[in-house]
């Protein structure tokens, strides 16, 4: 039935979105006024550079992607969703007219990250949230993003400080590794219970990216560790990632489009540095699997499926590296579908778009996080620098 919907999918999918200048220009315009409308609602007064978790503010709200216990909303948002404005600003900035307008906003963001840089403990890293406030735990997911952000920074700007700053996260990453289950990163620092696809699929990607930045051949090495640990222990037989694996080898069989994203990315960028097909035909399969394993058909329409808009951000990613290589436009063009639908179907009073993009009106009406619209500037500004024909 799977491959059915896939082949489906595929004709469906296939020349819906060939891009015209006209249309491009529509997703750059999108991409910024999404970008525009967050920095004005989510800046918080008195903490220059960082944002607000969730726009209207609300503390009462629970925060479930956390160890243990939810966590409460505080003043300021937790790194996480702080990173996708760093994210957004990095694929906004390769514009060439909005060059010098986003590379201030990215100075902006390269000084608010700091202020999550803890460096009372050893290695330095990244906590979750800022350490002036309080302090917390470091994630090793969390320090792999920081590491790609700052890597994106460096590729668009040149500027040498991105690399020292990433290899200093990377760093804190490495510590993580140990010998159980023969390699891989845990979730957090100190918590030795589970090792999860995606502390370990953005350390694949931090890894290759700072190969790709320097091209010393040890990070080329730990891109190929990670990636082959992951391949290994969290790939499922279609080469959909299981989220994690408990210490007693049990994986867990929950699915997130943003960890087969990862490996998909993973894999092409391999490819790239090595010259490897077998990485390449993995790409090709891991691709084709996740198109048919994230959708669906649903009152006749075909549908991709949103777990998290950032979940498919990550996922968008790695179809787009593979567009450059094999410049199939099915992937993208479904993705693009459903972010159409979303930016006229799901957006609420300011101009802010749902949680997995429902359309109801109580979704509407929550307080929006701010993870879930940074990505869509990030999605749109991708989208229109594509040549996706």
């Amino acid at each position: 039935m799977r491959k059915i919907i896939y082949i489906l999918l595929l004709l469906f999918y296939g020349r819906a979105y060939a891009q015209t200048p006209i249309l491009k220009n529509i997703y750059k315009a999108r991409a910024g006024e999404m970008f525009t409308k967050i920095w004005t609602h989510y800046r918080v007064d008195g903490f220059p550079g960082l944002f607000s978790e969730h726009y209207p503010s609300d503390t009462t709200v629970n925060l479930d992607y956390f160890q243990g216990a939810k966590v409460q909303e505080k003043k300021v948002s937790f790194l996480w969703p702080f990173s996708g404005m760093f994210s957004a600003a990095n694929v906004l900035v390769k514009y060439p007219d909005l060059r010098t307008k986003y590379t201030q906003y990215l100075d902006s963001l390269t000084t608010g990250v700091l202020a999550y840089r803890d460096t009372l403990r050893t290695p330095s890293g990244y906590q979750a949230y800022p350490v002036a406030l309080e302090k917390a735990d470091r994630y090793y997911d969390d320090n792999a993003l920081v590491c790609i952000d700052y890597l994106e920074a460096y590729f668009n700007t040149k500027d040498m400080l991105y690399i020292r700053k990433a290899k200093e996260v990377f760093r804190f990453i490495e510590s993580g590794w140990d010998e159980h289950l023969q390699g891989g990163v845990y979730w957090l620092e100190g918590h030795k219970d589970q090792k999860p696809a995606c502390s370990n699929g953005m350390a694949t990607l931090a890894a290759l990216k700072l190969y790709q930045a320097t091209h010393e051949k040890v990070y080329l090495r730990w891109g190929k560790r990670f990636y082959h640990w992951m391949h290994s222990r969290l790939r499922n037989p279609g080469g959909i990632y299981y989220n994690d694996i408990k210490m007693d080898g049990a994986q867990n069989a929950t699915y997130y489009t943003y960890n087969t994203g990862a490996m998909l990315e993973g894999a092409v960028l391999l490819y790239r540095f090595t010259g490897n097909r077998t990485y390449l035909s993995e790409a090709r399969l891991v691709a084709k699997n996740a198109f048919g394993f994230f959708s669906t058909r649903e009152n006749g329409e075909f549908r991709f499926r949103i777990d998290l808009p950032w979940f498919v951000t990550v996922l968008f990613r790695g179809y787009e590296a593979l567009y450059k290589v094999d410049h199939n436009p099915t992937y993208l063009n479904a993705i693009a579908s459903e972010l159409d639908r979303a930016w006229k179907l799901s957006k609420d009073q300011y101009g802010f778009l749902t949680a997995k993009w429902a359309t109801d009106k109580e979704s509407k009406e929550k307080p929006k996080w701010l993870l879930d619209e940074a990505c869509i500037a990030e999605l749109y500004g991708r989208l229109g620098l594509l040549n996706i024909k």
